[in-house]
């Protein structure tokens, strides 16, 4: 059974940096990194395939701040978050999913079947 284990939540400063970590038993193709607030719709984030060093996929919106990386040995994935803003302050969840063409990890939340319980962020101004 795959069962993503998030942790790295915390809270910082406007300007501050974050790295959030998923672990996963079992096999999966993707895991991708969603976040949610309280009254709003989940948001992709990133997503990485797990057996190749450079397959991931942005939100334009993240792009530039945010960077995925993954320890396909360990099944550990890595959220690098830079420059965080008071808005970035939400439930950041981390899912498996399988990869519907070559390689190709997508944003789309709905296509991830296992997420994980979430780690908090905050971000104070």
């Amino acid at each position: 059974q795959v069962q993503p284990v998030e942790s790295g939540g915390d809270s910082v400063q406007a300007g501050g940096s974050l790295r959030l970590s998923c672990k996963v038993s079992g096999y999966t193709d993707c895991l991708g990194w969603f976040r949610q607030t309280p009254g709003k719709e989940r948001e992709g984030i990133a997503a990485i395939y797990m057996y190749s060093d450079d397959t991931s996929t942005y939100a334009d919106s993240m792009k530039g701040r945010v960077t995925i990386s993954g320890d396909k040995w360990n099944k550990i994935v890595y959220l690098h978050m830079n420059s965080l803003q008071p808005e970035d302050t939400a439930m950041y969840y981390c899912a498996a999913g399988p990869s519907r063409r070559w390689r190709v990890c997508t944003i789309q939340g709905s296509e991830y079947y296992e997420w994980g319980q979430g780690t908090q962020v905050t971000v104070s101004s």
